[in-house]
């Protein structure tokens, strides 16, 4: 089956959390997993925010070679959408943007980087195992979204959005397929039909979308509208 990685790109956006596996530094030959939160930058790569004392830190130090499940829903029953990314995880020097963003996808984290010994680290894909269900699965070559706006005019655009929302709805990321929003503490992902081309076009259609949202709000079992 022929994947197309804006399948993978959406089950990433809808994630908050994985299974990093990575190269065990303390017993050689055995891969070594373990559960880590994450958000995504504006290229559509994983981010985390570790601690140097975390085992999987050390492991990436050795070698950052590592993968990352990703699961739609919760159940892991079969016939779940699933992906496994491959690549390098590397520490990275985020800019005040990209922190700003990781931020305000995972507001808890500011804590953390306040101890002093947590570190930012992003995969950089190189191919992805994608399972849509039965019969439907593949692997595809990581590639880009082909547009995104660069993180100072995103934070620009969410900042726009926020203040069109009404109380109890932050906005969070904005890109080219969709926007995503919390509204009353509940995660949801809008996408954008069709896909924004640019800036100014990207602010209306996401606002538009946005507003038809919270008109009709879907189930909020269904994190994807």
């Amino acid at each position: 089956m022929k994947v197309d990685y804006s399948e993978v790109r959406r089950l990433l956006r809808l994630g908050s959390a994985g299974a990093l596996g990575t190269q065990s530094a303390s017993v050689a030959g055995y891969p070594f997993t373990s559960s880590l939160p994450y958000a995504l930058d504006g290229a559509c790569r994983p981010v985390f925010l570790i601690s140097g004392l975390a085992e999987h830190t050390r492991n990436l130090r050795a070698d950052p070679r590592a993968s990352l499940l990703v699961l739609e829903g919760e159940g892991g029953r079969l016939d779940q959408a699933r992906v496994t990314l491959l690549g390098r995880v590397l520490p990275v020097m985020p800019e005040e943007d990209v922190q700003a963003r990781y931020l305000r996808y995972r507001p808890e984290a500011a804590g953390y980087l306040a101890l002093g010994d947590f570190r930012f680290f992003r995969m950089e894909p190189e191919k992805a195992r994608f399972i849509g269900g039965f019969g439907r699965m593949g692997w595809v070559d990581a590639c880009p979204p082909p547009w995104q706006p660069d993180t100072r005019t995103e934070a620009g655009l969410v900042d726009a959005l926020g203040r069109l929302a009404p109380s109890g709805t932050s906005v969070l990321g904005l890109d080219f397929e969709g926007l995503d929003v919390r509204i009353c503490g509940v995660f949801r992902r809008i996408a954008l039909s069709p896909p924004g081309p640019e800036p100014d076009r990207l602010l209306e259609l996401a606002a538009d979308a946005l507003s038809r949202a919270l008109a009709a709000p879907p189930d909020p079992g269904v994190p994807y509208a």
